[in-house]
């Protein structure tokens, strides 16, 4: 077992794109399972540039704090808000937004930093 204690509010993202997009990795299983790893962290987008990404590898996130707008390739829109839950599979493309600031937890089949 490993533990992270209050990492909701302990753990600061790095910055990872434009002005206003933070990414962590908080935990990832590469060193035990190199095969099939998966990894974990926060996401924390600030009011500004939105982000548009597309995954390369199957993702669930939850919404924890704050709020966004999330809109993918084919136009589906959802106001997102803290306890919602989204999976995005390999391929998608999506864009979020902020009116002021959101935070999500997510974790992904990828290696750690591989985002």
């Amino acid at each position: 077992m490993q533990y992270y204690a209050q990492a909701q509010s302990n753990y600061k993202p790095p910055l990872i794109a434009n002005e206003n997009a933070y990414l962590g990795d908080v935990f990832s299983s590469e060193k035990i399972n190199p095969d099939k790893p998966i990894s974990c962290g926060f996401y924390r987008l600030e009011k500004g540039t939105p982000l548009v990404y597309t995954y390369t590898y199957d993702e669930c996130k939850i919404i924890v704090e704050g709020s966004f707008t999330i809109e993918d390739e084919t136009g589906k829109k959802v106001d997102a808000k803290p306890g919602d839950v989204f999976f995005f599979p390999k391929g998608a493309k999506i864009t979020f937004t902020t009116e002021d600031y959101g935070l999500a937890f997510y974790t992904g089949q990828r290696k750690e930093g591989a985002a």
